[in-house]
């Protein structure tokens, strides 16, 4: 007879995403060849979790993690330990960083694995980039620190993606525009790209976002400017600009591209903190809105950098953002499923602290 361990996620679903449900179910902890039993520890809620489930179907989020139809698991960034393992190179123990649902346990079947790095080969994840199957082992990660893992949950994820953002400008001669454009300017990922952006100096950071988070954002010192939505008329519509949209908002990427016309020189969209503004954004003046994704910039820039130095680059990089994140950044923490849907709920509806990480467990404390 199989031992069972009782596997507790949180679902959303997928039409209307504010409703959820907990499913408690029994997962064997009897393992097939290569399979690893892993207890999700923690993980962090922020608004790029939103954007998964805005760009859910498009760039497949929802696959990541199988769920009853109608129903979804969007995925997170936090930590597990391996409690049982069927692989010869995976010990008991091991502690990883990667992508989990909201849940108390995920067991993978192990494969491609290295010193540094385990990923999950079952059959429904092959359809996507390795990188969002991949878990990282702590014990061989040069920036890995214990003290830094709340950190890593919230940050390391989104900053990649705002550091490959950055790239691809530079790479494509910031489309020769003299400033970027950043909505939801006090989101995390935001924060990172204007971290990034005048790092490189090749731009201004123009940041857009709502009337009480503007002086959050002008206390960052990553923006040169800091609007709110309703001054985007304001702006200089003579200047060759990029937008990075992180809203979502069809209003906001539409005025923005009126007002610019032809002097919106690239469109790029992330993300969907403004998930109840989302609609068309077809047929606007400038350049067309196309979404980011990040794997194929992996791959471009790996063959022009080397894989290797790629990850040096944007580890740096990483490393000093989140050292200077220590000035602005509080965490919060919530054990159980009941303060996982709460801060779910808060995050998707904007009114999480800026402020704060919201970094959370299905667990509750022993």
């Amino acid at each position: 007879m199989a031992n069972n361990v009782t596997v507790k996620t949180l679902e959303v679903r997928k039409d209307k995403w504010a409703e959820t449900r907990v499913l408690e179910e029994p997962l064997s902890t009897d393992l097939g060849d290569n399979e690893v039993l892993l207890r999700v520890d923690r993980f962090a809620l922020t608004a790029n979790n939103i954007s998964y489930a805005g760009a859910g179907d498009l760039l497949g989020y929802w696959g990541f993690f199988s769920a009853e139809d109608g129903w979804g698991r969007i995925p997170a960034m936090g930590w597990a330990d391996v409690i049982a393992t069927a692989h010869p190179d995976v010990a008991v123990g091991e502690r990883v960083w990667g992508f989990f649902p909201f849940s108390t346990h995920l067991k993978i079947l192990a494969g491609n694995v290295r010193a540094d790095q385990f990923q999950d080969v079952s059959a429904h994840r092959m359809e996507y980039a390795p990188v969002y199957a991949r878990f990282d082992r702590a014990s061989a990660n040069p920036i890995y620190d214990i003290d830094r893992e709340d950190h890593d949950s919230l940050l390391r994820g989104l900053f990649m993606t705002s550091w490959l953002v950055e790239d691809f400008m530079h790479t494509n001669g910031s489309f020769g525009a003299s400033s970027c454009l950043i909505t939801s300017a006090s989101s995390k990922t935001s924060i990172a790209l204007a971290h990034c952006v005048k790092n490189r100096g090749e731009m201004r950071t123009v940041g857009l976002t709502s009337p009480g988070n503007v002086a959050f954002c002008e206390s960052l010192g990553y923006y040169d400017t800091v609007l709110t939505y309703d001054a985007i008329a304001s702006l200089d519509a003579s200047e060759p600009v990029v937008i990075v949209d992180m809203a979502g908002s069809a209003t906001v990427l539409s005025d923005v591209h009126h007002h610019y016309g032809d002097n919106m020189k690239h469109s790029c969209q992330i993300g969907a903190t403004h998930y109840e503004e989302m609609g068309p954004v077809d047929n606007l003046p400038g350049a067309k809105p196309e979404f980011f994704f990040a794997p194929s910039h992996i791959q471009t820039r790996s063959a022009d950098l080397g894989a290797e130095q790629l990850m040096i680059n944007m580890g740096t990089d990483y490393v000093a953002f989140r050292a200077a994140s220590d000035s602005w950044l509080t965490m919060q923490h919530g054990y159980g499923a009941e303060a996982v849907e709460r801060t779910y709920q808060a995050v998707l509806a904007g009114t999480a602290d800026a402020k704060s990480g919201q970094v959370v467990s299905m667990w509750q404390p022993e």
